[in-house]
């Protein structure tokens, strides 16, 4: 499973940027977010495009699990782990989020023999992830990673 890239995303994260939408006209504002609106659209309509067997795998591997679904991450994947988290918890779906430089220096006493890992992060290829893999796979952890770099 992968994170689709998302192009030609609107950002708001600069002042300068607040500042030209507030300068912008009313029928700017209302293009500008129809527009954002329909991008968003877009992408989400995409998305079943990535629903295939490895989906359905780690969907069945949630659901039988009798352990708990572990999320890790680093920086923003992080903070989406901690959605997930939330929202599995919220479903009956027992999860707890673990950080994953947290992980490596610690923290893997929180993850019990049964308990599936879910590894999010935009490249899979950060250094954490990359020292936690190992280890969880001498531990015997099933794994789930969600990546946006296939290569």
């Amino acid at each position: 499973m992968f994170f689709p890239n998302r192009p030609n995303r609107l950002k708001f994260s600069a002042a300068a940027n607040i500042s030209n939408v507030i300068m912008k006209t009313n029928d700017e504002i209302t293009a500008i977010a129809t527009d954002v609106i329909e991008q968003e659209a877009a992408t989400v309509a995409n998305l079943k495009n990535m629903i295939d067997s490895n989906f359905a795998e780690a969907v069945s591997l949630i659901f039988k699990s009798k352990g708990r679904l572990v999320v890790t991450g680093i920086g923003k994947s992080a903070i989406i782990a901690q959605k997930i988290v939330a929202t599995m918890n919220s479903t009956g779906t027992p999860a707890l989020f673990m950080h994953a430089a947290d992980a490596i220096h610690g923290d893997l006493g929180m993850i019990q023999d049964n308990d599936i890992v879910m590894l999010l992060s935009r490249s899979g290829n950060t250094p954490e992830i990359k020292v936690l893999v190992p280890i969880l796979k001498m531990r015997r952890n099933k794994m789930i990673a969600m990546v946006s770099d296939t290569q």
